[in-house]
């Protein structure tokens, strides 16, 4: 069963290696990140994780049981009680509803340990997939954005709302 965990120096290598393996498939979709940012890797990491312990943004990581990375998630801009959010997933888990999943519990997580109300994130006209995680996570189109000069929208979930869907066993009289 993946598991989500804040990210953490130790996680250094597996993320490496999961941006590495993934770089062709990410690079189709979102703009590739750069020979620079693999052979600066392990400063990108500190520099992630001093961010990370500044209270400006958090990085998470779902892992495989083997330790392998399947997916990144990141909250990133608190300001306000709102965050935006970031992700990708490995080519081989998606499709599979793996995103959708770890982007729901991470709605939970950014209200129960960072106390925040709201989230946006933006996905490329170009990349339907992602815009379809976001709506079924609960995101709402918020208007227009730009992703590195191509057109995209910016999605937002307010997390004070309750989730629609089936009614929880509290609602129902069972909790």
């Amino acid at each position: 069963m993946p598991e989500l965990q804040q990210l953490d120096a130790d996680h250094a290598p597996a993320v490496l290696a999961f941006e590495l393996a993934n770089r062709a498939y990410f690079a189709a979709s979102i703009p590739d990140r750069g020979d620079e940012y693999f052979e600066r890797f392990a400063d990108r990491h500190r520099a992630l994780l001093a961010e990370q312990e500044a209270g400006v943004c958090t990085f998470y990581v779902l892992l495989a049981g083997d330790g392998s990375v399947l997916g990144r998630f990141n909250l990133y801009d608190f300001a306000d009680g709102s965050a935006d959010l970031g992700y990708r997933v490995a080519q081989h888990v998606a499709g599979r509803g793996v995103a959708t999943a770890t982007v729901r519990e991470l709605c939970g997580l950014a209200v129960t340990r960072h106390g925040l109300r709201t989230l946006r994130a933006a996905a490329a006209q170009a990349n339907p997939a992602s815009q379809k995680v976001l709506l079924k996570a609960g995101f709402v189109p918020d208007g227009p954005a730009e992703l590195d000069g191509k057109p995209g929208t910016w999605f937002r979930r307010d997390l004070t709302l309750r989730p629609q869907g089936p009614a929880s066993e509290v609602d129902q009289g069972r909790g």
